[in-house]
């Protein structure tokens, strides 16, 4: 097997991009989230990601097997989305991706990276504790954060009870 390589993201890439989320998201039907795993990203947001620099995808050979996206909220890099394709799942590709996203917020001078998940998805919140994530305090959540964690909520399926920010510092 090839060694995973993580790439800008290109428009070429665009609708796979599309196809491995909502393919990474089936998932969320063995939790009972179906309007989660109906959910289907926008073209046009994976392209502002991509033109402005924040949008890496994971190949593995010729496959494209997940990606990632970025933000810069509040100064800090911000996980807007990862997903892995599920043919290439428990393979340390997701951790891959954030270490890269971390990694890219460090060279940038950002103090830490954030990110909003569900707190109790064992793929989710526990996930993100064990690379080193902490849950945020409502008090330590800056106004960018909170303006993505209050359009998250107002998604199909997004209970903002059941979700938290999380951050690493650098």
């Amino acid at each position: 097997m090839s060694a995973p390589l993580i790439r800008p993201g290109t428009e070429a890439d665009l609708h796979r991009l599309v196809d491995v989320e909502v393919e990474a998201g089936q998932v969320f039907r063995t939790v009972g989230m179906t309007q989660v795993a109906d959910d289907v990203p926008q073209v046009s947001d994976l392209r502002e990601a991509a033109e402005s620099q924040r949008l890496w995808v994971t190949q593995v050979g010729s496959e494209v097997a997940g990606y990632i996206s970025a933000e810069v909220l509040d100064g800090n890099a911000h996980v807007a989305q990862v997903s892995v394709a599920p043919a290439f799942a428990g393979r340390a590709l997701g951790r891959a991706m954030i270490k890269f996203l971390e990694d890219w917020g460090k060279t940038a001078g950002r103090p830490a990276t954030t990110l909003t998940t569900f707190r109790d998805v064992p793929w989710n919140g526990p996930y993100y504790l064990r690379l080193g994530y902490r849950a945020m305090r409502d008090e330590d959540i800056g106004p960018e954060l909170a303006r993505t964690m209050a359009h998250e909520a107002s998604l199909p399926g997004i209970d903002a009870s059941l979700r938290c920010a999380m951050i690493k510092r650098s």
